[in-house]
């Protein structure tokens, strides 16, 4: 059931101890480069300044702009020589966000996707396809070597080319696959086009998904589209990728691994701690990383932490599938909305497909907020239901945001299709 037992369900009192001699060791490392030597002794802080594990709150904040500003190597804590591999966020603004890795560093890194994939018990004689871009984008060379670590027969598909992926996954014998929501649901929609019974015509069974968020029912909907248990992964390229925090096979929140960082969430505004069960914004500090530590690093997730203990035996605690971005939240008319709160309507709607776009205008003095989204092909195209569904859906929508949204049906295609992470809001306000 444990792919390290030992620290899997380590005592709480044992894993603090392990964090306080980590963090330490995480300080002595980090106080290397000029940025956090800087904050640190402007602070006189050092790690004899860390006595327990709430000394954390201690250590100043690092966020995106620091390792912008510091572009590229400007947080890298060991002689460049060590360092053997990169990899960085798109940049499509500015400077992008570089993460060095010392072999050291990937081989943690391996051995979390590794326990994260054991947990949902993919073994060596599983077929893994991982259907993710590889190079920059970490969750192609994440769940490779994590998948390889585990010694399953691994299939680097890379992504798209949906007919080729559908043809690896019956000739290959894929019983567990890598997908983002999205991607998955559009898998499903193709092997129907062509004839095939994912449920019967494959081996699949045991889906992982991420790197876009996505409600529970958009979960339920893929495991009745693909007959097979779908398990939320959450990683991000600054905490080295895949593998930080994973359901196990209960689904009911994902395990952070605290033996590799310290959990933390605050209040976005005042940056205070919040209380377990209460949503805020994930900060993250790893613990076993020597190129480019970081310590309390604000993701700009909003999740919770779980309170209780997990069925599954695992002491390390649970975080909620994350809600949002605190900056993918967009406001009208003085109402705070995030796109999963559409989705998760959206997704009680079987006439429904899984594509939606959601378009923010100015029209006259007034903001208005346009959901299309893609019918299934199931549904009828007459009028009268085309319009009570209509109506359905607009009624639930302004139970949950607060606000009348026009909502729109288009025919299944209509909508496009990306194949990394799903564009999802469109807000035009800003270009007029």
């Amino acid at each position: 059931m444990y792919y390290q037992p030992e620290i899997e369900t380590i005592t709480r009192s044992e894993l603090e101890k392990l964090q306080v001699k980590r963090l330490k060791e995480t300080i002595n490392i980090a106080i290397q480069t000029p940025f956090y030597s800087k904050i640190l002794k402007e602070r006189n802080l050092s790690a004899d300044s860390i006595c327990s594990i709430e000394d954390v709150r201690k250590l100043p904040f690092t966020t995106k702009e620091d390792l912008r500003n510091n572009y590229p190597f400007g947080l890298v804590a060991t002689d460049m020589k060590n360092v053997v591999r990169l990899h960085s966020s798109s940049g499509t603004t500015g400077n992008p966000t570089v993460i060095c890795h010392s072999q050291k560093d990937l081989d943690n890194w391996a051995n979390r996707v590794a326990r994260c994939l054991y947990m949902v018990g993919v073994r060596d004689t599983d077929v893994f396809q991982n259907t993710s871009g590889y190079g920059m984008f970490t969750g192609g060379l994440g769940f490779q070597y994590g998948a390889e670590r585990l010694g399953a027969l691994t299939v680097p598909a890379a992504a798209g080319n949906s007919l080729r992926q559908i043809k690896f996954i019956t000739d290959f014998g894929t019983t567990t696959a890598h997908a983002i929501p999205s991607y998955a649901t559009r898998l499903a929609e193709v092997m129907t086009e062509i004839g095939i019974d994912p449920k019967k015509d494959t081996k699949l069974k045991t889906l992982v998904i991420g790197a876009e968020p996505h409600t529970d029912e958009q979960r339920k909907r893929i495991e009745e589209l693909l007959g097979v248990k779908a398990y939320n992964s959450f990683g991000m390229s600054e905490m080295s990728g895949p593998g930080v925090a994973f359901e196990c096979i209960y689904q009911n929140g994902l395990h952070l691994w605290e033996d590799c960082f310290i959990l933390e969430i605050v209040d976005p505004e005042t940056l205070e701690p919040v209380e377990d069960g209460e949503i805020g914004e994930l900060v993250l500090t790893t613990l076993d990383r020597d190129a480019m530590p970081l310590i309390r690093y604000r993701t700009r997730d909003l999740t919770r932490i779980i309170p209780g203990p997990c069925p599954c035996g695992r002491t390390h605690r649970r975080i909620d599938r994350i809600k949002g971005r605190s900056d993918d939240m967009f406001i009208v008319k003085g109402v705070n909305i995030f796109p999963m709160q559409i989705e998760k309507i959206l997704m009680q709607f079987k006439e429904l497909g899984t594509n939606y776009l959601i378009t923010i205008d100015t029209v006259g003095n007034n903001d208005e907020v346009l959901v299309e989204v893609e019918l299934s092909d199931l549904f009828t195209d007459d009028y009268s239901k085309l319009q009570q569904l209509t109506k359905s859906i607009t009624h639930k929508l302004k139970d949950e945001i607060l606000l009348t949204p026009k909502v729109k049906l288009v025919d299944k295609g209509s909508l496009p299709l990306s194949e990394g992470k799903a564009i999802r809001v469109k807000d035009l306000r800003n270009n007029k």
